[in-house]
């Protein structure tokens, strides 16, 4: 079996998400695909969120009837901050024989070392790493992180250490290409606060949860 897990806040989830775990359904060969809803996410002043159980469901709503797409609550059940490396532990005891790729985005591989436990996130799943097929920067984006970063400075056995999981990463990772989709979470908060209609940036069952139930105003 081979299983894509796909975290994020999907606060809401969109058609950006909708479509970008289609590639990798895809191009991955994947025999299922699980959406993965965090736990805890931080609050910013100004910014109206949802709720776990509320980003739940509309997950739920979001994939429909798709049988290729699955929704688990294993953060959401959790107590406490959700780590990758735990929802992996758990993924890996439920699916012990799958062949398990992890989707992220390019721009998370600069912080990659600063992950809790990088090198057993590289142990317990491929990570798969989401593309954009129009941007012809991204291979040297994501094999070649940003040097931007926090902690001790270029030489250091730090320093050193970060360099070796990074190439490690390199080895490991995959690519997944998918399309360029100018969607996000934080514009549909901002239409909805704002009066504007969310039709085409997520699907008619979430866009009437978001309404009925007086969500982002």
């Amino acid at each position: 079996m081979r299983l894509g897990i796909f975290g994020g806040t999907f606060d809401p989830p969109h058609l950006g998400h909708l479509l970008a775990a289609s590639d990798a359904f895809e191009h991955l060969s994947l025999d299922r695909l699980v959406f993965v809803p965090a736990a805890v996410q931080p609050l910013k002043a100004g910014r109206p969120t949802a709720s776990g159980a509320d980003r739940l469901t509309m997950t739920r709503l979001t994939i429909g009837a798709d049988s290729r797409f699955d929704v688990d609550a294993i953060e959401i059940d959790r107590e406490g901050l959700s780590f990758t490396v735990d929802t992996l532990r758990g993924f890996a005891r439920q699916y012990p024989s799958a062949g398990r790729y992890f989707l992220v985005g390019a721009d998370v591989l600069s912080s990659f070392a600063r992950w809790r436990d990088p090198q057993a996130v590289l142990e317990l799943a491929t990570l798969a790493i989401l593309t954009r097929r129009a941007d012809p920067d991204a291979a040297a984006s994501w094999e070649s992180p940003s040097a931007e970063r926090s902690g001790p400075p270029a030489g250091s056995a730090t320093d050193a250490a970060e360099a070796a999981l990074q190439a490690e990463l390199a080895r490991r990772a995959t690519m997944v290409p998918t399309r360029r989709i100018d969607i996000s979470s934080t514009e549909i908060r901002d239409r909805v606060r704002s009066g504007k209609p969310i039709h085409g940036f997520v699907t008619d069952a979430v866009a009437a949860y978001i309404g009925s139930h007086g969500l982002y105003r």
